[in-house]
């Protein structure tokens, strides 16, 4: 459990963070082929002159990372689970029309935001300390980080103070100036998918099918509550585990009057990133729907990555960074496109 980890390790982590920012003008890191050679990632969905690009704010914001990580930081320690809801923020935000922040933003008299699609409500959580970062932000350097980038940054952080791996983040992001509840609903993977339902839906954002199983990794952390794998609870013959169904049955049917019963999507190391998620599913204890159909599901060559990594957690690591770096790129705002928000929550 990440809550063991000692100071020192937690000050290396802080260490590690600022020595790879120092490092920004010397030698950036060429991550995956979505990458150019100046360390930028070509924009997705407009113009071709915007970009991403590694540490675009060293000269506007060169504290902007450190701060970032500084809160989520305290947030992890304090709640090890809000690393997996800032990592799951990140990619509601993204599926819905690109890394824009449209997450984020308030219900008004006039405008109905993301936060009541069904994926999301009674379900994110993490938004105050977005706020938080945010309000620092811009008392450090007003107008110029962006939302959107906040959230692809603590995406990053809250792996790594989960164990996991880090990498340089892509930034440069621009927030949207509106949201769509519809393409919540629509575009955003439910829990009871189905192996070629993800698939489509991944593709549909131009991600690929190892992008969407490395992806469907992030499940090595946090919770779910019982509504979302219901159909996990009834054994049938031939399941390959059915001590590990029963142990949900008796978590959540006993508990049915409770709606807030929440389950470890991994439960051998629910605070920790690293590659268990995927022993899980080969033994037959990956709590979603959408998690176990990776394994024996409708699309068969989804169980040998999964086995890959499984025996590889390098693997994993080197396939996860790269799909968070592509997902990261999907429909940004870059340039002229969009705004800096003064506040998350509302457009300026």
């Amino acid at each position: 459990m990440f809550l063991k980890m000692s100071m020192f390790n937690v000050l290396v982590l802080e260490i590690l963070l600022l020595v790879v920012v120092a490092d920004a003008a010397r030698t950036p890191k060429v991550l995956n082929e979505t990458c150019i050679e100046d360390g930028s990632v070509g924009y997705v969905g407009g113009s071709p002159s915007g970009v991403l690009r590694t540490y675009a704010y060293q000269d506007s914001c060169p504290d902007a990372e450190s701060i970032i990580f500084s809160w989520v930081e305290n947030a992890v320690l304090n709640d090890p689970r809000m690393a997996a809801s800032l990592l799951r923020l990140h990619f509601h935000d993204c599926f819905v029309n690109g890394c824009d922040a449209s997450v984020l933003l308030d219900d008004t008299s006039n405008f109905v935001g993301e936060k009541t699609a069904a994926p999301n409500v009674n379900s994110l959580r993490g938004f105050e300390v977005i706020d938080s970062i945010k309000s620092e932000l811009e008392s450090y350097c007003p107008g110029v980080v962006s939302c959107a980038d906040i959230l692809a940054v603590a995406a990053r952080d809250s792996v790594l103070m989960s164990n996991g791996p880090g990498w340089e983040v892509q930034t440069g992001r621009r927030d949207s100036l509106t949201a769509s509840k519809a393409a919540a609903n629509t575009n955003i993977p439910g829990p009871n998918s189905t192996a070629q339902t993800l698939v489509n839906m991944f593709q549909n954002v131009g991600l690929g099918l190892s992008d969407m199983v490395a992806l469907s990794g992030a499940h090595t952390l946090g919770k779910a509550r019982c509504s979302t794998f219901n159909s996990r609870l009834q054994t049938r013959k031939g399941d390959i585990n059915v001590d590990f169904l029963q142990s949900l049955q008796q978590l959540c049917l006993v508990s049915n009057s409770n709606t807030n019963v929440v389950a470890d999507l991994d439960l051998v190391t629910p605070a920790t990133f690293d590659n268990q998620y995927y022993v899980n599913l080969l033994s037959g204890e990956g709590l979603l729907p959408s998690d176990q159909v990776l394994v024996g599901g409708d699309v068969d060559q989804t169980s040998a990555i999964v086995r890959s990594y499984a025996e590889d957690e390098g693997a994993f690591f080197v396939d996860f960074i790269a799909a968070m770096i592509k997902m990261g790129s999907i429909g940004v705002l870059t340039e002229n496109n969009g705004e800096i928000r003064h506040n998350c929550r509302v457009v300026n």
